[in-house]
């Protein structure tokens, strides 16, 4: 099997963070977005080659990918963001087999061994939501196969939200699709790939519906700040043995090499290493390495690596080496 993992986006939602990080590379519970997703191919054991296709800070992508998994890899850029059937297209010259196609901003609890068994054309896994008209939702027949996809309906004719996750057994007719598609008028100005599932399916295939047991978006500051909630909460808790004058409530994640004094940390918190803490209250937040945080109450804040926060009350949210000081004269 072959797997593409489209990360060719902006991640505009998380600026100022991603005018130096790609939006899959930001942590939470200690450890990047992207690499949930790469562990779970590594235990599937039956990924022969992973396409990725790149665009913004794509040297950072690619150094941390071939770090992250012991896979055979290749680099392919997406110079025109025209959409996601426009991405999957680009990695058409390894695809010669079935494929994994796989949307790395979001983290999922599925069951990814299926795909061995299968016998449909495809999969597209979805997670049943209230707020369906945010999503692009799935409808099904009888037999639990899609019959279309719905994007941001103002009617329940579905709560399956679709996740960016799909299981593509017949790739030939897949890229048939995609060739449809993109010899078509832009749908909202974009190609779609779920226009091409469409195509399959008007076409006669079959493509199997699955629910995934947890979603867990990190695309926007508080989404992501939840998600690094959830993945503390489902086992990535860490704490040190010991820390001076400091109270933890769990759950937390804090590296070793952090200093901690005289504060209160938790719930929900992850420290990267290097960063000092003192007389200080955090709570629901991530902080990224080598960053001081001096006699501030901080909570849903983001800082990036190198940051200092001196004196702050609220919330803050700073990209790598920012400063703020309350209350501070202005350095001469």
């Amino acid at each position: 099997m072959k797997v593409i993992i489209p990360l060719a986006g902006k991640g505009t939602r998380l600026r100022p963070h991603t005018h130096v990080t790609p939006k899959p590379m930001l942590r939470v519970a200690g450890k990047p977005v992207m690499d949930y997703i790469l562990e779970d191919l590594a235990r599937l054991g039956t990924v022969e080659q992973v396409i990725y296709v790149t665009g913004h800070l794509k040297e950072k992508v690619e150094q941390h990918v071939r770090e992250a998994l012991d896979v055979p890899s290749v680099f392919v850029e997406q110079a025109v963001q025209d959409g996601t059937a426009g991405a999957v297209n680009l990695a058409r010259p390894w695809v010669d087999q079935p494929v994994l196609i796989v949307f790395v901003d979001t983290i999922f609890d599925a069951d990814l061994s299926i795909v061995k068994d299968v016998d449909a054309d495809g999969v597209i896994w979805v997670k049943e939501v209230e707020d369906y008209q945010r999503f692009g939702v799935v409808v099904t027949d009888a037999d639990g196969n899609m019959t279309r996809i719905i994007e941001k309906p103002t009617e329940p004719i579905s709560k399956r939200a679709n996740i960016g996750l799909y299981y593509i057994r017949n790739w030939q007719l897949l890229y048939e699709g995609i060739d449809h598609v993109l010899t078509r008028p832009k749908n909202k100005g974009e190609y779609y790939l779920t226009d091409a599932f469409q195509y399959m399916i008007d076409k006669g295939a079959r493509i199997k519906v699955v629910d995934v047991e947890g979603w867990y978006d990190a695309g926007q500051l508080e989404t992501l700040l939840d998600t690094n909630r959830v993945m503390l909460e489902k086992g990535r808790a860490r704490r040190p043995a010991s820390l001076d004058g400091t109270t933890v409530v769990d759950p937390v994640y804090i590296e070793e090499g952090v200093t901690i004094v005289d504060s209160l940390i938790g719930p929900n918190v992850s420290i990267s290493a290097g960063t000092e803490v003192r007389n200080s209250t955090v709570r629901d937040s991530v902080i990224g390495a080598h960053a001081r945080v001096l006699n501030a109450t901080l909570s849903q804040s983001l800082l990036g690596d190198h940051t200092i926060v001196d004196g702050v009350r609220g919330q803050a949210n700073l990209g790598d080496h920012s400063e703020v000081r309350a209350g501070a004269a202005a350095p001469e």
